[in-house]
Parts: C-alpha cells; sequence; structure tokens
C-alpha cells in the first residue's frame, strides 16, 4: 500500500498557494503609486509654432532644405543667445530642457515644440524661439543665402499631454504586476537552489557514515583441545 502523503504529489505552486498573493498586491501596490504620482504632478501643456526657410534672390532652392536641418540642430542656441528667454519670461536653462525642434526631410520647415505648466508660458515659448531664429536668419542672411520667416504662430493648447491619473494608475499597475510575476519566477528557483545546496552537503556525510556503520566479522573462536595427559 502506498503510503505517501497527498502533499508531496501535489506541484510547489499548488504546495504553497498563499505565495500567488504577491501578484495582485504588487498590481495594486503600482496603481495606487502610479495614481497618485499622476495626481500630485503638475500638469505639463505644448505648444508648437512653425517657421520655413526659404531662398534669398538669386539663391539655390535646394540650399533651404540644408540650412533648414542645420536651424533645427542649433534652435535653442539661437534663443539662448538671441532675446527668446526675454520674450518668453523664462531662463535659458528652462528653454534649453523645455523646447524642441524638428525638421522635416522633405520641406524646409521647422516645427518648435515648448512644454510648460502653463499655456500661455508654452505659447510665449515656442513663438519666442521662432521669434530668435527669424532675426537670426536675417542677420546673416546675405552670407547664407535664405532666410527664416514665420509659418504659423504657436496656439493656445486646451488640454495638458502630461499623462493623466488614470492612466498614470494603469501604467503603474501594469509596472506593478510585470514586477510580482517576476518575483514569483525568481522565487521557486531560490527556493530550489538552496534545497540542492542542502542536500549536497547531507549526501557526503550519509555515505561515509556507511563504512563505519558497517559490521566487522569477529575471530572466529579458538577450538578447545583438551590436554594430553
Amino acid at each position: 500500500m502506498n503510503t505517501t502523503p497527498r502533499r508531496a504529489l501535489l506541484p510547489a505552486g499548488l504546495r504553497a498557494p498563499g505565495r500567488w498573493a504577491v501578484l495582485p498586491a504588487a498590481v495594486l501596490a503600482g496603481a495606487a503609486l502610479g495614481g497618485g504620482y499622476g495626481a500630485l504632478k503638475t500638469p505639463q501643456y505644448a505648444a508648437t509654432s512653425y517657421v520655413i526657410v526659404v531662398p534669398a534672390e538669386k539663391s539655390d532652392p535646394a540650399a533651404a532644405l540644408g540650412f533648414a536641418q542645420a536651424y533645427g540642430r542649433v534652435a535653442t542656441d539661437i534663443a539662448v543667445t538671441g532675446d527668446a528667454q526675454v520674450w518668453a519670461g523664462v531662463s535659458a536653462d528652462t528653454l534649453r530642457k523645455n523646447v524642441q525642434a524638428a525638421t522635416s526631410p522633405d520641406a524646409p520647415m521647422i516645427s518648435i515644440t515648448a512644454k510648460a505648466d502653463k499655456p500661455a508660458k508654452a505659447v510665449s515659448m515656442a513663438d519666442g524661439v521662432a521669434r530668435a531664429l527669424v532675426l537670426d536668419s536675417t542677420h546673416v542672411a546675405g552670407s547664407t543665402g535664405v532666410k527664416v520667416v514665420q509659418f504659423s504662430r504657436a496656439t493656445k493648447p486646451v488640454a495638458p499631454v502630461s499623462p493623466s491619473a488614470p492612466l498614470s494608475a494603469l501604467v503603474g499597475g501594469c509596472a506593478g504586476g510585470l514586477l510580482g510575476g517576476l518575483a514569483l519566477l525568481v522565487r521557486p528557483k531560490r527556493a530550489t537552489a538552496r534545497g540542492e545546496a542542502r542536500h549536497s552537503r547531507q549526501t557526503p556525510a550519509t555515505s561515509g557514515a556507511a563504512p563505519s556503520a558497517a559490521a566487522v566479522p569477529a575471530p572466529a573462536a579458538a577450538a578447545h583441545q583438551p590436554e594430553t595427559v
């Protein structure tokens, strides 16, 4: 009759069902942290201004595309050295961190996107950088053969671009579930490794004790021989 306990026949995951509570707990903790971050973080607004590079008279039209790429790379540097920070009412470091310029490979156009905690400030920052590009190109138009003109001013944003509290909670819950799942996958491997190490330490001791416990045959008793009279 097999007397093996039923608990020993179950998989390791079913023998310790309590450890699976780590996964929902991690999801809830991540959702709570993400939602709190989204609710407490100051919302960010983005405004975009567009400028276009046009060739001057008797200039190669293809040069405008190359100068647009160049102006896009140094847009924030030109804005800092110019009067953009005065027009926007922010510091030079704020312009460098919160303004990005993007160019198009097909058209000599530059988009200038600024982010700020207030819609009006984002608009003033984007338009200030665009105005700085226009003025700088006018000063060097004689040598470059191109100039930058305002194509479209920034419009006041009506909604923030930063994640809302529900979206932050969703992202936090997904991240917490991922971390909880990884913890469940790593924990059984560590327990198995500790069990194997313990077994490897005990096996030599048991095998070494076996020879000493083996019975050593006793010497045969000497036969009694009567004395000859």
